[in-house]
Formats: C-alpha cells, structure tokens, sequence
C-alpha cells in the first residue's frame, strides 16, 4: 500500500508496534543522536520525539531504521519485489495471446499511474509565513557531533531546475542552518544540483530552490536514489508507491513541491555567493572539514498546522541510512544487468557505506571477464565512485561475507589477479590524497581459467564438498538422533 503522508506511515507503525513515543523532553543537541544511535544498533523501532527542546513541532527519528520498516515505506514485503517490477517493464518481449496482452497493458497502467499529478489546494501550504517573519529556530534541528558546526537539517528534500532545459531534480543534501532565514547547501561535485546551480552562475541568475521536510516515504527515498539526470525522481516516486504524487506550486519560487510535504522552505540561491559550511560528522565516521557552499536565503515558510519534522542521524554505520542504501542496492539490480548482462547480483556492504565496496557475482566465461566486468563498474553512474571491487563466481552468495571473504582470501594471486587503477571517488572520501579522485582496486577472486595464464597440473582443482547423498544420509541422522542439540 501507498503512504499519502508521513502521518500515514507512522500510525501504521504505531499499530504494528513499531513506534515509540518519547514524551519526555529531549534534546536535539548531541542527546537525539546517542539515543538514535543506540536504539539502530538494536534493531529498535521507529521514534518520536514529542517534546524536543528546540523547535515548536515533534521530530520523527530512525522511521527507516529497518529493512522491514524501508520495505513497508514502499509498499512491499521484500525489497526485491521493487527490482522484479522493474525487471518485468524492462522485458521487452512482444505479448502473445489474450495473457500476453493482458500483462503488457498492466505494464502500460503502472507507467500511467507514475507521473505526478498537479493539486492546487495542498496541506503542506496550510500555514504560510513570509519574510522577516520566517524563523527557522521552529525546525528541531540537530547537533549530532561534538564538532559539528552548528544545527543542521538532514533528511531535507532539495528542489531545483536546470535554467536551460527545466529539468527539475529532486536531491537529498545536509542543510546547516545558518541563522533564522539562512540555510547553506552541500551540493556535491557529482550531484545533479550542482550543474543547476553552475549553469545559473555562468548567466548571472539567481536559482529558486524549495526544501520540503517530511514528504510521503516513497517521495523521501526518491530523492536519495542515484537516478540519471533525464529520469524525474516524481516519476520514479509515482512507480515506487503505485500512485501518483500530488505536486503544488510554490508560493514564491517557480516550483513545485509535495503537498503532503510537512514543511517547505522556499527561497533563492545568488550567484557566487558562498558561507563557510561544516564541519560534518558524516557517515564515513570522520568530520567533513569546512568548505565554501551556496546558501538559500529563506523568503518563504509553508507548512500544515500540526507538522511533525522527520530528520536522520548521519555518522559511522550501522545507522538509518543503511536500509535506504539496501534499498537502492536491490531496486536498482535490473538496471545495472542491464548495462552489465552478465552480472548475477551483487552488494554493496554497509561498512563500505555503499560505495567503499562493491561486491559482484558473475557468469564468467571467457578470460579476464572479472576485469571487463571491474571497468563496467567503474563506467556506471554513481558505481563509478567504488574504491573497491570484488568479482566472485555465479555460485557465491555475495550476501554471505563469509563466503565472499573465503574467496577472497583463497583465490587470489595478488600478483596477477588484483587491478589498480585510478579514478573519481566520493567528495567526503578522505583517504584520497587530492579532493575527488583517487585509488581504486579490483579483486578477481573467481576460480580461474587456463586461459587467464593459470598453468598449475591438473587445472583449477574441484572443491572437497560431500556428495548430495551423503549430506542427505547425515542429515536424516542428524534430525533423528538430535546430533545437533547435544544427543547421543
């Protein structure tokens, strides 16, 4: 099912049991964060602060914290089923007879109840605060870290438009608060946002921007997905929850925003102008060091009359954003196979924060296939930026670490199966020696051919695995007798 709102969503997880409400007061300073912290750690349920001792409005934490909960945001039971629909509008077979037909228009009625829809009366504009008047000290907005520099409003929703084409693009960027009307943008050197914004600077224009907090789950995950450019992420929220989204237009930018949004800001970016902006504690577990970003000065606040804030802890996995990038990992599987046919799965670790590692099982079938398949990688969006590939058999559950480390550790001549090379890596990488591009290593851990220069006697030798009888013998053993808890 669709979640029309943030409220929606939090009283289903309230009847399941999957919401705590914290009455007593908290505060947003370093006090949100050990609390959230420990409670990801626990696999514990969503939160919601009640009474927050900054800001005039509840604040919704760990909402995502789960893989169930990230599932349940978007309508399904398991991650996958996202990837297998997917999967199916990609298939580009011809119907054949009435069943055929049948699944080719329900193809078409998904892609038809995917584009947003425009609404001109919309909660998120129920109240409407301009000016002076705006004060941005009513968001309880967090300190996570020690050294942070100052309150910043994660999980905010950026909306911009490219000033030639109109393109939108919907982004998810930390957001420091400046002062009560002024809010500065991390735009990363890779994010779409920023050729916005450079295209706006090279004609002298000010960009309009709108931040909404607190929009549906699937319009929220949207906006973190590593979508190329052309796709609209409005387009992709529609497909994700089965319906479309219901868009109103800004009172004082020219865009549009969620209506079911909990707090929009609305306001513009002047060309050239910058304000120091961190440091960050980041989810690489290090500070982000101060650096010079665009700000939007706020001209206008709309929100509904009771909202509540959702926000997010950002640091040293395990932390929320771990099922968000679960999430993208397994919808965007068909997508990948798509450039890269001859991928079976693959994973992107939680330690590595999703682009630290990448971790690919292959149908290998010609020499040096794991390097072709490395350089693909490398070449493919946003997976351009893995520091680390591991290329591993069709029959190895890249899931299982274990597995994977076994493989790892064990097939590899480091001498001839290990690739190096150098490329662009994350703008918060800070290992690299110069800012945004550096290092990267592939790993051919699969079994290996005499083709590939493995000349050992007897070939690649087999694996020492019971035969299925034997296993199958040992196991009926094994339920009668009760080996396994302890019996004789």
């Amino acid at each position: 099912m669709a979640f029309s709102d943030l409220q929606a969503f939090l009283s289903a997880l309230e009847r399941d049991g999957d919401l705590a409400r914290v009455q007593a007061p908290v505060d947003p300073h370093l006090e949100v964060t050990a609390i959230v912290t420990r409670v990801v750690r626990e696999q514990g349920p969503a939160l919601l602060f009640e009474n927050p001792t900054r800001g005039t409005m509840p604040l919704a934490m760990n909402v995502f914290g789960t893989e169930h909960r990230m599932a349940m945001a978007l309508g399904v039971d398991d991650l996958d089923e996202i990837g297998a629909r997917i999967a199916d509008l990609l298939r580009p077979e011809l119907p054949r007879g009435v069943g055929g037909l049948r699944d080719a228009l329900g193809k078409v009625a998904q892609l038809r109840a995917a584009p947003p829809r425009h609404v001109k009366i919309a909660p998120c504009q129920e109240v409407v605060v301009r000016g002076d008047d705006v004060d941005l000290s009513i968001l309880p907005g967090i300190k996570s870290w020690p050294d942070d520099g100052g309150v910043f409003l994660n999980l905010g929703l950026t909306h911009t438009r490219h000033l030639d084409t109109g393109a939108r693009n919907l982004g998810m960027y930390r957001l420091q608060l400046q002062d009560s009307r002024t809010v500065s943008l991390h735009w990363q050197i890779h994010k779409d946002s920023t050729s916005h914004a450079a295209v706006a600077e090279r004609r002298g224009e000010r960009l309009p921007v709108a931040i909404a907090f607190g929009c549906p789950p699937a319009v929220t995950y949207a906006a973190s997905a590593p979508l190329p450019a052309e796709i609209d992420e409005y387009l992709f929220a529609g497909f994700l929850q089965r319906e479309r989204v219901d868009m109103v237009d800004c009172l004082s930018v020219p865009l549009q925003v969620p209506a079911a949004a909990q707090v929009v800001l609305e306001g513009w970016v002047e060309p050239g102008r910058r304000l120091p902006e961190g440091p960050f504690g980041d989810h690489t577990g290090f500070y982000t060091p101060v650096e010079p970003f665009p700000f939007v000065r706020v001209e206008t606040l709309t929100m509904r009359t009771a909202p509540i804030y959702q926000s997010i802890i950002v640091g040293r996995p395990p932390q929320e954003d771990g099922p968000m990038g679960k999430a993208t990992e397994r919808i965007f599987l068909p997508l990948i196979r798509m450039t890269v046919p001859e991928i079976v799965d693959y994973d992107l670790p939680v330690a590595g924060v999703f682009h630290n590692c990448c971790i690919v099982s292959i149908d290998k079938r010609f020499p040096k296939h794991a390097q072709k398949v490395m350089n693909a990688i490398w070449g493919a969006g946003l997976l351009s930026l893995s520091k680390l590939i591991v290329v591993v058999d069709a029959d190895c559950d890249v899931h299982d670490y274990s597995e994977v480390a076994w493989r790892a550790f064990g097939n590899v001549d480091y001498a001839h199966d290990a690739l190096h090379t150098v490329g662009p890596v994350d703008h918060l990488d800070h290992a690299s020696y110069e800012q945004f591009f550096g290092g990267k290593l592939g790993v051919d851990a699969t079994r290996k051919l005499p083709t590939e220069g493995y000349r050992r006697a007897g070939g690649w030798p087999a694996e020492c695995v019971l035969d299925a009888a034997t296993t199958a013998k040992v196991d009926r053993r094994w339920n009668e007798y009760g080996i396994g808890r302890g019996r004789r």
